[in-house]
């Protein structure tokens, strides 16, 4: 199970370095909004939860670096589609590999493409006055691993049920972006209503962005990082399931 696992890892890892413009857009496009929006808005930014004296780009840093997570982890999942309109995904299906080898080959890349284009965005938390420990970066490595592995696996069970880009498109604009959204990484939910308040908690990215945030402020925030670690687990463990059903749910003729 080993050498599939990694070969389809290692396919994931060529084709997306082989595309210097997908490297360039998962990155760039978030680092964009963060500047744009937190020099725009910049001191006039202020929330009850936050540490004294930081301002909107401090505050939106963590939201980007999950925006970088999961703008890489989800358009990596579009060579599900591309694999099927090229073949080559009808041809592992018949190959002799479990199922669980390919998802899991196929999520193991996504995750690491993502996974390292948010250590790369970690460098710019000294510039924003975030000071972080051995700690700190260990725990931030943890949930950026898992928030990675979730995400990849969300975009993995959407594009497994489509047959066009255009499609993934849409849904990405339609789900994947509100869901960003309202996990607390423009805005905190204190300052929402009460209706966009419960939705942000009902949410599992929120504790995600939550998780993050403990890590750049260890021993500062006052958040449940255990519970907030705790939850992110359960979402990347449930996108893994729902992925393996997915996969197994079809077969290579239902791909033609």
């Amino acid at each position: 199970m080993i050498l599939p696992v990694l070969t389809l890892w290692q396919r994931e890892m060529v084709r997306f370095f082989r595309q210097r413009d997908r490297v360039v857009g998962a990155l760039a496009t978030p680092i964009v909004f963060w500047l744009v929006l937190g020099l725009g808005l910049g001191k006039s930014f202020s929330t009850p939860t936050a540490p004294a004296g930081q301002g909107y780009l401090e505050y939106f840093y963590a939201g980007t670096m999950v925006m970088i997570l999961l703008f890489t982890a989800i358009f990596s999942t579009i060579s599900v589609i591309e694999d099927r309109r090229e073949g080559f995904l009808q041809g592992v299906l018949v190959a002799p590999v479990g199922r669980f080898a390919i998802v899991l080959g196929k999520l193991l890349g996504g995750t690491t493409l993502a996974f390292v284009q948010g250590l790369v965005f970690l460098v710019f938390a000294p510039w924003v006055g975030v000071t972080l420990t051995v700690t700190s970066v260990l725990w931030l490595i943890l949930v950026m691993a898992l928030v990675s592995f979730a995400l990849t696996g969300l975009g993995f069970v959407i594009a497994w049920q489509l047959n066009s880009t255009q499609g993934f498109h849409a849904i990405m604009n339609l789900f994947l972006i509100p869901l960003w959204l309202l996990s607390g990484a423009v805005f905190p939910a204190s300052g929402a209503p009460a209706w966009l308040g419960w939705l942000m908690r009902m949410n599992p990215l929120t504790y995600g962005v939550t998780a993050i945030r403990d890590g750049l402020y260890w021993g500062q925030s006052h958040a449940d990082a255990t519970g907030a670690l705790a939850v992110t687990l359960g979402f990347a463990v449930v996108m893994f399931v729902a992925s393996l059903i997915a996969a197994r749910r079809t077969t290579a003729g239902d791909l033609q």
